[in-house]
């Protein structure tokens, strides 16, 4: 169904690079000397959850971008429900993302997995390109495992 293959190397190796910053977030949880090295070179802002909850925030608003841009392929209806799909990542983000670590990693968790779902009806009308899917399950599934050690 998803074929890793058919990914164009390109959009593989930027997604790849893209999920940095939630990596990095939790070898500093983990890594004592690797926050206190973060902490020196370029602040406190940078390591453990606090760089995967902001950087994730980020990626979901991003993401509504990328829904709205599919549903730009379409008219009628089915470009109404897009567009009105596509703003809610971005949404659950603002309101959801807060009130604490734990709290904000699970709204995190859930608004990625929520995102597949979304990205699995733009990808079946249609809208995305063929290799969506699989991109998506990868980056989606780094995401969660990188997001985890925040609410664990």
């Amino acid at each position: 169904m998803f074929a890793f293959k058919d990914i164009p190397k390109s959009a593989l190796i930027l997604g790849l690079a893209g999920l940095v910053p939630f990596f990095w977030g939790a070898v500093t949880i983990y890594s004592e000397a690797a926050a206190e090295a973060t902490m020196g070179l370029v602040g406190p802002r940078f390591i453990g959850p606090y760089v995967g909850l902001a950087y994730g925030t980020v990626i979901l608003s991003f993401m509504s971008g990328v829904l709205w841009g599919f549903a730009t392929k379409t008219d009628g209806g089915q470009a109404a429900t897009g567009y009105a799909l596509s703003v809610l990542p971005a949404l659950w983000a603002f309101f959801m993302v807060g009130g604490g670590p734990t709290s904000a990693g699970m709204n995190l968790i859930a608004g990625f997995l929520a995102l597949l779902v979304l990205d699995y009806a733009f990808w079946t009308w249609g809208l995305a390109p063929r290799w969506w899917m699989a991109l998506r399950v990868i980056l989606t599934g780094a995401v969660i495992a990188c997001l985890l050690p925040v609410v664990l």
